[in-house]
């Protein structure tokens, strides 16, 4: 593979629905252009680009992978991504590293959620975009159908380049819509006229484009309403700004299994879609946290940032990287000002897949490979030491699906942590914690499929048996009534005796933990032994009356007691503070207290009503709705009980048809309604 500077570098990221065949695509174009032999199929698992073992055994993608081609003058660094909602981290990964979209429509199913969302992350990321609409070769399929879909659901903008030509239900061409030609694959070398029926529709379509390209300037928009042609290169540079610009969005059609309308693709895709140069000045955090700008070529220092990172058991720790600015090469040393540590930089690979291309530089713009970095991390930034920069990370995926985790033997115990640690690393879409309140190891995922490959890959790559169980909610208790209560505390067993006496007052109090007083007079308890009471309390409120729960918004006061001059010890008076808790506090009118959180939904308008439906059904409180005017989806702000939105990501997934998605965020503890408490307390002690 030669050499490639960043103005002959084009990164494609492919998006779109699970199943429309977007790595079947990137198949055909690797044996078009004889990078590879032959191609493979997702039905064998012999893909390229599909080559974990998940991924073969699920026929679907679950993993970001590149796939470099070299097309004539230029590489074209294709980044497959998963198209299942699931898998979302790896999609956002590859997004941070393109500067193109093509976009995979079935042309059976037409447009379906993960086509929605790759129009969005599109938008989002001011991504020049084409579609492919594919399985043409499918009797079922239907090109006019589908583009309609497309034109009507995405705008003017989107226009169809080339469409098939169909005899008999199989496709035996198709019609160049700019140079109003017809090519037949009998004959791919000779140019014939429209066939007559497909001319209005081809006239048609050509006058979309010369409106998308009339909208690009005002000479060439007073050229279009003065009904005279576009010269050829009047239409090559109005493409060109149209494409790059938004203006103008593509549309191709084909089969990718039977490598149909590959050879266009790929050289309109060389033609119209931007190299890495023509993206501008990038931008980064100077030391000081300033903003500053980066050249977009070899000119400027070295500056790389991982967008990935894969532990591999055999070779260690994989670090997918983009070259921002200047030239990396091996041997060379960098500094990571994320975690302020040098690294030498050893082989650096161009990867195809699986396989590792040994390269000895990469330049701007260009993606690649290093391995056995030991400090560095996704998101981390490696550049020439003097320079110290830092490039903005990766938009957060936050998971929002909780469950816990549990090890099946000691000797799962003892290795999922490291497990778990590692692939947290390989993935942004996984969180592990364990909750300080109800002492349960929690994993977090983005779905139900996502949890199921969790636990499949911490089996087979890392021998660890897990069990997933439900997520605890973190119930709180408080107390509603004031109440005072003794605790005497009297031992005497032959030796020496215990002796301890308290009387404490309990009242509720704005407060995260038990506020303790003491209001002693008379040295009827001795300060010494202020301590051991106060210990003893919040020993106590660990553990409500009721349920078991931590205790939370009470102030306990220390008003008087008795104490002997031999007998009383700290032990003593830590045990007569638990009997004054455990006498007061079932007279204190016990409550249970349930997290209640802010919840964001963000869906298209139709489903908006079956949404607040589902959220009354859960207690949540509507707060306010709205357009966002800049994704064209409603907003709909809310308050629930977080134990009611334990499953709601798999649950908006269906209500949506899953083209909704929701963030919720802790907001505080409120009384859990009366005819609910006594249900949920006989629940615990059920399950003690």
């Amino acid at each position: 593979m030669k050499d490639y500077h960043a103005d002959a570098i084009r990164n494609v990221v492919l998006l779109g629905h699970s199943g429309a065949g977007k790595t079947s695509l990137i198949e055909a174009m690797l044996a078009f252009s004889n990078t590879i032999d032959h191609m493979g199929s997702i039905d064998k698992g012999s893909t390229t680009c599909d080559f974990d073992a998940e991924e073969i055994a699920r026929q679907t993608s679950c993993y970001v992978s590149l796939a470099p081609v070299e097309w004539k003058q230029v590489k074209i660094n294709f980044i497959d991504t998963p198209g299942y909602l699931d898998y979302c981290a790896d999609r956002q990964a590859g997004l941070s590293v393109a500067g193109n979209a093509l976009i995979v429509i079935d042309g059976k199913s037409g447009i379906q959620a993960g086509s929605d969302q790759a129009f969005a992350d599109c938008i989002n990321a001011g991504l020049p975009t084409m579609f492919f609409i594919n399985k043409l070769d499918d009797n079922t399929a239907d090109f006019t159908k589908v583009y309609q879909q497309l034109h009507e659901t995405y705008g003017k903008s989107v226009i169809p380049f080339e469409i098939p030509i169909k005899q008999d239900g199989k496709i035996v061409g198709s019609i160049n819509i700019l140079r109003k030609k017809a090519w037949y694959y009998d004959d791919a070398e000779t140019p014939k006229p429209i066939p007559a029926e497909y001319e209005d529709i081809a006239e048609e379509y050509y006058q979309q484009i010369a409106e998308g390209i009339a909208m690009i300037d005002d000479n060439l928009m007073e050229k279009f309403f003065s009904g005279e042609e576009f010269s050829d290169d009047e239409l090559a540079q109005g493409l060109s700004i149209g494409v790059a610009s938004g203006e103008i969005r593509p549309v191709f059609s084909g089969s990718a299994t039977q490598m149909v309308g590959i050879y266009r693709l790929l050289d309109l895709m060389d033609q119209y879609f931007v190299t890495y140069e023509s993206h501008g000045n990038v931008e980064a955090l100077d030391k000081d946290d300033n903003v500053i700008e980066l050249l977009p070529n070899e000119k400027g220092f070295t500056a790389v940032q991982v967008f990935k990172t894969v532990i591999d058991p055999y070779i260690g720790r994989i670090s997918y990287i983009q070259v921002k600015s200047g030239v990396l090469s091996a041997g060379s040393t960098l500094y990571n000002p994320n975690t302020k540590t040098e690294e030498k930089i050893g082989n650096i690979y161009s990867l195809r897949g699986k396989v590792q291309i040994a390269v000895g530089k990469l330049f701007t713009g260009d993606i690649g490979a290093i391995v056995k970095l030991t400090n560095t991390f996704t998101n981390d930034t490696l550049c020439d030491e003097d320079e110290n920069v830092r490039f903005f990370p990766i938009k957060e995926i936050i998971p929002m699906l909780g469950k816990g985790i549990v090890p099946k033997t000691k000797a799962d115990e003892d290795k999922m942590s490291v497990a778990l640690t590692k692939l947290a690393q390989e993935d942004m879409g996984l969180r592990f914690v364990i909750n300080a309140e109800t002492g349960q190891q929690v994993l977090y995922a983005m779905g139900e499929q996502h949890f199921d490959l969790i636990v499949k890959k911490l089996k087979s790559k890392y021998k660890v048996d897990v069990e997933l169980t439900p997520l605890i909610t973190p119930y709180r208790e408080t107390i509603s009534k004031t109440v005072k209560a003794q605790g005497k505390h009297k031992k005497q067993s032959g030796g020496a005796g215990q002796y301890g006496d308290v009387i404490v007052q309990f009242e509720p109090y704005d407060c995260d933990e038990m506020v303790f007083e003491e209001k002693v007079f008379g040295g009827a308890v001795p300060r010494q032994y202020f301590p051991a009471v106060e210990e003893g309390l919040r020993e106590c409120m660990k553990k409500g009356v009721l349920a078991g729960y931590k205790v939370v918004g009470v102030k306990a006061t220390l008003l008087d007691g008795s104490y002997h001059e031999v007998d009383s010890k700290d032990i003593a008076f830590k045990a007569a503070a638990r009997l004054a808790y455990l006498n007061a506090m079932p007279q204190a009118n016990p409550l249970l207290l349930e997290p209640i959180a802010n919840v964001t939904v963000t869906i298209p308008d139709q489903y908006t009503g079956d949404i607040i439906a589902d959220l009354n059904k859960k207690r949540g409180v509507i707060l306010e709705m709205g357009l966002n005017e800049a994704t064209g989806l409603t907003e709909i702000h809310a308050q629930a009980p977080m134990d009611m939105m334990k499953e709601y990501a798999t649950e908006l997934r269906s209500l949506a048809q899953g083209r909704g998605n929701f963030v919720m965020q802790f907001d505080r503890y409120e009384a859990v309604p009366t005819f609910l408490q006594e249900k949920l307390v006989k629940e615990v002690s059920r399950n003690d």
